[in-house]
């Protein structure tokens, strides 16, 4: 398994998905008993932990999101995935800076992530060469 490719596979998944609002795309990523953390204290376990978290995000904004991922970076079965999106959760503008760290077990699917985020209520593009 190469890392880097699967950590590709997974930004390319959620910057088509997102916007789509492809729940279905992102959740076939994740281990069946991955986790993903959506902040510290709030675990998603499975599939259905993310599918039921990613429905909930989405299910709140009412156009599409506009989303940039930069290049992943990988070391041994980890790499982390820089982020900026635009959402619109009830006709709201809110930007969101973050980056994920992901660990990839044999099968290349993600067994744990760790989201890690700041949010500004309005519309933000990223500052111009950061997702080159």
């Amino acid at each position: 398994m190469d890392v880097r490719d699967a950590a590709q596979r997974w930004a390319d998944a959620w910057a088509h998905g997102w916007p789509a609002k492809d729940v279905e795309s992102i959740v076939t990523l994740q281990a069946t008993d991955g986790v993903h953390w959506a902040s510290l204290f709030r675990p998603c376990r499975g599939r259905d932990g993310l599918r039921a978290y990613v429905e909930e995000c989405f299910g709140e904004e009412t156009r599409p999101a506009e989303v940039w991922f930069a290049a992943p970076r990988s070391d041994g079965d980890t790499a982390t995935v820089e982020y900026w999106a635009i959402t619109y959760p009830y006709d709201a503008p809110l930007t969101i800076s973050g980056c994920t760290l992901l660990r990839f077990d044999a099968d290349a699917l993600v067994a744990e992530s760790r989201d890690y985020s700041h949010t500004r209520e309005g519309r933000f593009p990223p500052p111009a060469s950061i997702f080159d």
